[in-house]
């Protein structure tokens, strides 16, 4: 019964690195359609959601069937009650990558507005911080998840520092205001995914301390 439950637990964290992998993929992917005006690489990002959103049905199957067969408490309760917390933010993720591959298809239609250098480089951090945050969970590794968190006042930077570089493309030619506020979304999308990977290690910081991070006020739970 105990090897079960250990394996089970294995295959819970397992499958979530795999769809983990899936939505940084999905990430990657979607900033090179974007970039390279690849319109099939766009739609293979929109294409393969369903793989992700598959994969977080199976995890919260598992994690569903983990807490009805056994009596978990502390450590283990909290990884379970955890990877449950983790599912729908990934799933958020490859969403995010979802919209940017659609609007990438947009843009490919139309000419650029100018060379797009911080979009990728927000992409790649906001990777960074995803596999991170999972690597953190896996491990059980609240400093990790400290580091991820860290990490999230870069791309909110980069996110102000792109809206005002496209309002003053948009205040020179008005032509360029549809195409510019397109590009303004897709910085949003990879912000988005990097306070959801905070979420994620804010999660796995309790997971591990018991402290919640988020309202650093409240008491810490026993463990």
């Amino acid at each position: 019964m105990e090897r079960t439950f250990e394996l089970q637990l294995e295959e819970l964290a397992a499958t979530i690195q795999r769809m983990g992998g899936l939505v940084e993929q999905a990430i990657e992917r979607s900033v090179e359609a974007l970039v390279g005006r690849d319109d099939d690489l766009a739609r293979q990002v929109i294409r393969e959601d369903l793989r992700i959103d598959a994969l977080e049905l199976e995890a919260d199957k598992l994690a569903m069937q983990i807490l009805a067969r056994y009596q978990l408490a502390g450590r283990d309760l909290r990884f379970v009650t955890t990877a449950m917390k983790i599912l729908p933010e990934l799933e958020r993720m490859a969403d995010q990558a979802v919209n940017t591959a659609e609007r990438a298809i947009e843009l490919g239609a139309e000419p650029p507005v100018k060379p797009l250098v911080d979009l990728p480089k927000m992409a790649q951090r906001a990777r960074t911080m995803v596999q991170g945050s999972l690597d953190a969970f896996v491990r059980r590794d609240a400093e990790q998840a400290r580091e991820v968190i860290a990490l999230d006042d870069e791309l909110d930077h980069r996110t102000e520092a792109i809206f005002r570089e496209l309002v003053s493309y948009m205040m020179e030619d008005p032509a360029t205001i549809t195409r510019s506020i397109r590009l303004t979304f897709v910085a949003k999308y990879f912000e988005r995914i990097g306070d959801q990977a905070t979420n994620v290690a804010e999660q796995v910081i309790y997971m591990v301390e018991g402290t919640v991070v988020r309202h650093p006020r409240l008491s810490q739970e026993g463990s």
